[in-house]
């Protein structure tokens, strides 16, 4: 950007605040003039101009008292608007104020200070009409300035867009491009479904037509794309826009959500292409705020699994609650750099420390809770993958059981305040070693509920998160990028999704209101079918489903369902604080579960994956036949606990 184009034409970048008082009190002078000639029809007697210029001084100085009391001279010329309208008005009461005073309280021999009424009204209304109108005009022209300067620099042509949506959100972006010159973008009109806004101007720019006519008036006006620019539009509206997109050949994008306009991450004009979330229709996550803090603010809070997906995000959310220390641990080391920068940048104030360590290694763990003494864990590092799990089982056992006791038993004899796991809903019904090992955790945290009354346990229950490691939302999208195919496993697979934010934001709430013992099912909303996902990527992408990118079924791979499940049956589902927090109050783990627990880890070193599958299938009654695998035998008497050596 040059220095010319950064700073506007010279008159604008030299009207300095000292011009800028010079030229108010001249355009109050010259409204004062002009109210008397209005006042005497262009004839004023000799013996009322002598008066007006008596008058003058003191109303001008008034007026100029009033502006800078009112803030005026604070405001950003380029960004007048309708807010700073009403402080304009105010201002012409307030400087009416004292001249009624004068007018009505002078005694007579002051006769020749005293304004006449209708001069009052006149000059008071006209006078910051006036000094708005400058600031209105000197914004104009430079944003005609900026927006032909930066044309001219850069020598590209504009590409030609129409916004869909002419409510508040639509009006703020066309208000922010026409003010840019640097967005490359050139609004046609809009598009909105309300008959009643058809043929009104915004801008300067006319709503065109409904979502229905988009294909005739793209064609008509050589539109490239489409901009979304409904602040709160749900799935169902999205997706209609994006296939009207679709069929008249136009790019779509969309302004960012609402929150992330609100919270200042971005600007309203920081458009990007319509992804895969939103087409999800998951609301906008309502937090108690006042909550959380208490569970957080000047604690010393440990989150496991720090450098993972959803350890990361609840990093990110937890740093914005003011914890006296947050504390990081993951033994990816890579991962954990990567994070503990990212805080150090965003919050330096924070102190953060980055712990590299096994949550296995009950040594290390020891030695972490007894030097730095958390008052809340959080804890996220598990293993995830469930094909992986199906053949590495022994890992699935010491990282998702061994770790989850370990950090759960030295959580109770630290006195820690609160501990949170963090499961799936792969844990109910398990048909998989993931699936199990995760259910075996939650048993693990009720069974410490009952043992240690100092600390809170509680475990968190979801389901597939957006784009985190492993998940099918990256896969799909490596997949389209290679042009195919993308690999379904089945025509009928369903699964509950939620976004890596929203996920940690519940988490967090639910550490908060959860009693110790509690399984807590975060509202997953309405199931989405695998392969409507994966048309949606296709489609989102540019491409037509089965016709430009394949779609292959390649089955259920081991231990995968074809609908995920959120409750167990009989856990007595009952409602919370936070409307999308369910609580599931599972039954007390069996009499024998420390005795199957002890098999289950000797089990896992060295690893035994047929012993490991019977033995899940005698902790867990409730899971699913395939949790044993199709090469694994039944379980025998032999695998009683009483009978392991």
């Amino acid at each position: 950007m040059s220095q010319t184009s950064a700073s506007g034409p010279f008159w604008v970048r030299h009207l300095r605040r000292e011009v800028q008082y010079l030229f108010d009190i001249g355009v109050l002078l010259t409204v004062f003039a002009v109210s008397y000639l209005l006042r005497f029809d262009f004839a004023v007697p000799a013996e009322q101009i002598y008066r007006a210029f008596i008058q003058a001084p003191v109303v001008v100085l008034i007026q100029i008292a009033v502006v800078f009391g009112t803030g005026i001279y604070r405001f950003v010329w380029r960004y007048v608007g309708m807010a700073e309208v009403w402080v304009f008005a105010r201002a012409s009461v307030l400087s009416a104020i004292p001249l009624l005073a004068m007018r009505f309280g002078l005694p007579e021999r002051f006769e020749q200070w005293s304004v006449p009424l209708s001069i009052i009204l006149l000059d008071s209304t006209l006078a910051f009409a006036g000094l708005l109108a400058v600031r209105v005009l000197r914004r104009s022209m430079y944003e005609r300035y900026e927006r032909e300067h930066r044309h001219s620099v850069s020598g590209v042509s504009r590409e030609l867009v129409i916004l869909v949506g002419a409510g508040r959100a639509g009006v703020a972006v066309m208000r922010e491009i026409t003010g840019r010159g640097d967005t490359g973008l050139e609004v046609v009109g809009f598009v909105d479904d309300d008959p009643m806004k058809h043929g009104t101007l915004i801008h300067g720019k006319s709503v065109l037509g409904s979502l229905a006519d988009l294909e005739s008036l793209a064609i008509e006006h050589g539109v490239s794309q489409a901009i979304i620019t409904i602040a709160a539009a749900n799935a169902a509206t999205i997706r209609a826009i994006v296939k009207a997109c679709e069929r008249a050949g136009l790019r779509t994008r969309i302004i960012p959500g609402l929150y992330e306009i609100l919270q200042g991450k971005v600007s309203i004009s920081r458009f990007r292409d319509v992804g895969i979330e939103d087409l999800l229709g998951r609301e906008p996550v309502e937090l108690d705020s006042d909550r959380i803090g208490r569970f957080l603010t000047a604690r010393t809070v440990l989150i496991t699994g720090a450098g993972g997906s959803i350890g990361s995000e609840l990093v990110r959310q937890a740093s914005r609650y003011g914890p006296q220390q947050l504390l990081l641990l993951e033994r990816a080391e890579g991962a954990l750099f990567e994070i503990d920068q990212e805080i150090r940048a965003a919050a330096p104030d924070l102190d953060v420390l980055p712990i590299v360590g096994d949550v296995a290694d009950k040594g290390r763990v020891r030695e972490v809770f007894a030097r730095l003494r958390p008052d809340v864990v959080v804890h996220a590092a598990a293993h995830k993958h469930v094909p992986m799990m199906e053949s590495n089982a022994g890992e699935a056992i010491k990282n998702n059981v061994v770790g989850t006791r370990i950090l759960g038993e030295l959580a109770g004899e630290f006195g820690i305040e609160a501990f949170v796991l963090i499961s799936t809903d792969k844990a109910v019904r398990p048909s998989s070693i993931m699936g199990a090992s995760k259910r075996v955790a939650e048993l693990i945290c009720q069974g410490l509920a009952a043992q240690f009354d100092m600390t809170r346990y509680v475990s968190v229950r979801f389901g597939n998160v957006m784009g985190s490691a492993g998940s099918v939302v990256p896969i799909f999208r490596r997949q389209i990028a290679k042009g195919g195919p993308v690999t379904v496993t089945h025509r009928d697979a369903v699964r509950y999704f939620m976004t890596i934010s929203e996920a940690a934001q519940l988490v967090l709430e639910a550490g908060a209101i959860g009693e110790s013992g509690d399984v807590l099912i975060l509202d997953m909303g309405r199931p989405i079918r695998i392969i409507q996902l994966a048309e949606d990527m296709i489609s989102l992408s540019g491409f037509k489903p089965y016709d430009e990118i394949a779609i292959e079924f390649v089955g259920l791979r081991p231990g995968e369902k074809l609908r995920e499940e959120l409750e167990v049956s009989g856990e007595q589902i009952a409602p919370t604080l936070h409307p999308k927090i369910l609580k599931g109050r599972v039954q007390n783990p069996p009499p024998e579960f420390a005795e199957l627990l002890e098999a289950l880890e000797r089990a896992g070193s060295p690893p035994d994956g047929a012993v490991i599958r019977r033995i899940f299938a005698r902790l867990l009654p409730e899971s699913q036949p395939g949790l044993l695998g199709a090469d694994a035998p039944a379980p025998r008497a032999e695998d009683d606990p009483g009978c392991v050596n």
